[in-house]
């Protein structure tokens, strides 16, 4: 009965009294299929909503993305030369396909579409734009509010527009004064949203806040979590994973379970604590049944997931049966695969 691991129970499971073992809703995990076998429940009376065929979801096409990072990397370099953001071609040409994009019911198709690999500053804007809007949805944001974030997002790093290319993609360490100017492009940003006509006065203080941090450590003001705008707060999650899942000229991106414990981490001092919580509780409802290859090289299937320790899930293999990775703490989850 181990393969009901991680699924969730669509009806009561009940025993021969009639009697409700596992309540409807649950996801079944150790100790409930252990209270299954206990009262010898009849398998053909369990069932689970994995057991309903679901229609398959669209697949998310590389176009798609494609189409607006090169969109996006054309609209940015009239920017250089005009000094003038071209607002409606942004929100009407690019941003319904990143909304769009994020609507998908496969989150790590649309993680692994929106990873920066070869033109990672236009890619990055796509990526942190779509992680947003995902952020966005599971916090039950309205529409209108979700068109701002998502716009505010994909311009969130506008001000690098006046710092010199080879100090973005320099492949070694940054020095003081390096870091001092690339820092500034958080109110080159601001500065250029602010005397931008049709957009809100939010969308220019996540070009301003996004390198803010709840403890005060970070960028340009050291400001706290009451100073700093909640649109900053989800842009600021959605920037640093997509910066950490990526290729960067200085280094691979990081393994996922390194994704997951390092953004957990961040909830302390770091990044809004609750944006994070929504963030890692969502991908991790949807890692069960995910197929994953591990940092060992063994290949398998996520069974089932500790909320309180998603980096560390249950992995069924094909050779070796069942990895506990909460034990087998030299293995980790390397990278979420797919069928090709």
């Amino acid at each position: 009965m181990e393969h009901y691991l991680g699924k969730r129970a669509k009806e009561d499971i009940v025993n021969s009294y009639g009697v409700t073992i596992v309540p409807a809703n649950t996801t079944i995990d150790g100790d409930a299929l252990e209270l299954i076998i206990k009262h010898r429940v009849n398998a053909d009376t369990i069932v689970l909503e994995s057991d309903e065929a679901a229609p398959a979801a669209a697949p998310l096409e590389d176009a798609e993305i494609s189409r607006s990072v090169q969109h996006l990397k054309e609209l940015y370099q009239s920017i250089r030369l005009s000094r003038k953001v071209p607002i409606w071609e942004i929100r009407n040409e690019v941003l319904p396909d990143v909304m769009g994009a994020a609507e998908t019911s496969d989150v790590f198709q649309l993680l692994e579409k929106i990873k920066g690999k070869d033109d990672y500053t236009y890619e990055h804007h796509i990526g942190v734009a779509a992680l947003s809007s995902l952020i966005g949805r599971w916090m039950n944001l309205s529409e209108p509010e979700l068109s701002s974030l998502t716009l505010a997002a994909l311009l969130h790093d506008i001000g690098k527009i006046k710092v010199p290319d080879e100090l973005l993609m320099k492949p070694g360490k940054l020095t003081e004064e390096e870091m001092r100017l690339v820092r500034k492009h958080t109110v080159y940003g601001y500065e250029l949203l602010r005397e931008t006509k049709g957009i809100n006065h939010r969308i220019a203080l996540v070009a301003l806040q996004h390198h803010e941090r709840e403890g005060g450590g970070g960028y340009p003001f050291g400001l706290k979590q009451d100073k700093i705008d909640p649109f900053s707060s989800i842009v600021a999650v959605a920037d640093v994973f997509h910066a950490m899942s990526s290729k960067r000229p200085y280094r691979e991106p990081y393994p996922f379970n390194e994704l997951l414990r390092q953004m957990g981490q961040e909830k302390f001092g770091g990044l809004n604590p609750q944006v994070v919580s929504v963030f890692l509780r969502n991908l991790s409802n949807k890692l069960v049944g995910q197929q994953v290859r591990l940092t060992d090289g063994r290949a398998g299937e996520v069974v089932y997931v500790n909320p309180n320790q998603p980096e560390y899930p249950l992995v069924k293999t094909a050779d070796e049966g069942f990895v506990d990775l909460s034990r087998e703490r030299e293995a980790g989850i390397r990278e979420i695969t797919f069928n090709e």
